[in-house]
């Protein structure tokens, strides 16, 4: 009994949702909450995963852009997929585009934070 405790307590389960994934919507939040709320995480991870599905995948590619134009973050990888999503109205599956991008903190990404806080928030659009 005591290795059975001993192989589950050294077993290293995967969590389904990752803690710094952000799924985004085109219609529930503004461009700019996701992209503050994308700094957070990067200072949190160091690392930032967007992910989303059909036309949200351009305000994905926004995101993304503000930020590395804003030198707070490098893109570390970018995959595009497809998904079968169920149709509302009869049940039948449908393909949707997906893309996730990867993004991590640039070098001077902290000295940028700390001047935006004393500046106020200094991202262009």
């Amino acid at each position: 009994m005591e290795e059975v405790t001993e192989g589950v307590s050294n077993l290293n389960i995967v969590d389904s949702q990752k803690k710094n994934r952000i799924q985004v919507s085109n219609t529930k939040k503004p461009l700019f909450f996701y992209v503050n709320l994308s700094k957070r995480y990067m200072q949190q991870y160091n690392e930032v995963e967007l992910s989303a599905l059909g036309m949200a995948i351009s305000t994905v590619v926004s995101i993304a852009e503000i930020l590395k134009n804003n030198g707070l973050a490098v893109e570390k990888k970018i995959m595009t997929s497809t998904v079968d999503v169920k149709e509302d109205m009869r049940g039948r599956p449908v393909q949707k585009p997906k893309i996730e991008v990867v993004l991590g903190k640039t070098v001077n990404f902290d000295e940028l934070m700390l001047a935006g806080q004393n500046d106020g928030n200094n991202i262009q659009e």
